[in-house]
């Protein structure tokens, strides 16, 4: 199975605020500039197309016309709870400490933790492999997020899942809007 993952684009939102699970729109010029990049990529093509249902990536995945797509909920950013769109700067220092201390299973914002997010990811896969196995293999593109996609980076490693989500979580941040990263499993 191989998958062409996609980070959304520059969501419009302040520089240095929280915002996994909340619905921030991609700024309308960094989701113009994305999907020309993937056209000229010849993606989707006639690939499936998988996308968060967040708008900076469902958007961006209906625009490309797909001839099949599929919004998956499991596909979404971590839920940080109460940090959701505040400055990252106004989060106090002992949360943050707490959920350093603790990557896999404390509740940054009291919402998700890390485990609860590599669990959804990993159910993901397990469908998609399902499919693959039932079609003789498969390709597709996803849509999704640098701390999604840091997962499922992690989850093709086959390290066991806490392991693959300990990893993803303190793998840094490098993943660039709109940047494609080619993973098979």
């Amino acid at each position: 199975m191989k998958l062409h993952l996609v980070r959304h684009p520059q969501p419009d939102v302040a520089a240095g605020l929280c915002y996994g699970a909340t619905d921030v729109p991609a700024a309308v010029a960094e989701l113009a500039r994305v999907q020309a990049m993937l056209e000229a990529q010849g993606l989707p093509g006639r690939l499936p197309v998988y996308a968060s249902p967040l708008q900076r990536c469902a958007l961006l995945a209906r625009r490309l016309q797909p001839a099949s797509l599929h919004i998956d909920a499991r596909l979404a950013e971590m839920d940080f709870g109460r940090w959701e769109m505040r400055p990252w700067s106004d989060i106090p220092r002992g949360e943050v400490d707490a959920w350093a201390d603790d990557l896999l299973h404390h509740r940054p914002g009291g919402a998700e933790n890390v485990l609860d997010v590599a669990r959804r990811v990993a159910g993901f896969v397990d469908t998609l492999k399902a499919g693959a196995s039932a079609d003789g293999g498969a390709e597709a593109l996803v849509i999704c997020h640098a701390g999604t996609i840091r997962l499922l980076l992690a989850m093709q490693s086959g390290l066991p899942l806490e392991q693959a989500a300990l990893q993803a979580a303190a793998t840094p941040h490098r993943i660039g809007y709109g940047e494609i990263l080619m993973l098979e499993f």
